[in-house]
């Protein structure tokens, strides 16, 4: 069962939405990382066995952030004006599949309003 690391880019209750849905979940806000750079995030992340869940889409990139390094990557990719209430809809909505995310390790998924992608290892 993964335990998500979520980014300073996702909303606060992101964390609720998580650990309601039956999953563990640390936000970067709480364990210093609030302003840290996109490297020293992904390596907290990879260095803790953390799956990381962010609206940063530099971390869809698989040359710079090879999923296989990972205990899994999420990009929730929103419209630009997508608002909190849609956020965490996208978020509740993907977590809702544990089939899905049974497949995280090692790869990257990109939630969309409509669909998720998943990369392969």
């Amino acid at each position: 069962m993964p335990h998500f690391l979520i980014d300073a880019s996702l909303p606060r209750d992101t964390r609720h939405v998580i650990e309601a849905a039956g999953y563990q979940a640390t936000d970067v806000r709480d364990v210093g990382l609030r302003t840290a750079a996109d490297p020293d995030i992904a390596d907290y992340a990879r260095r803790s066995g953390l799956c990381l869940i962010t609206r940063d889409l530099d971390f869809a990139d698989v040359r710079e952030y090879p999923p296989a390094d990972y205990a899994g990557m999420v990009v929730v990719r929103t419209p630009d004006d997508a608002g909190r209430t849609m956020v965490l809809g996208m978020i509740e909505a993907f977590l809702g599949d544990p089939e899905l995310i049974q497949r995280l390790p090692g790869r990257l998924a990109i939630v969309e309003p409509a669909r998720v992608r998943l990369r392969p290892a």
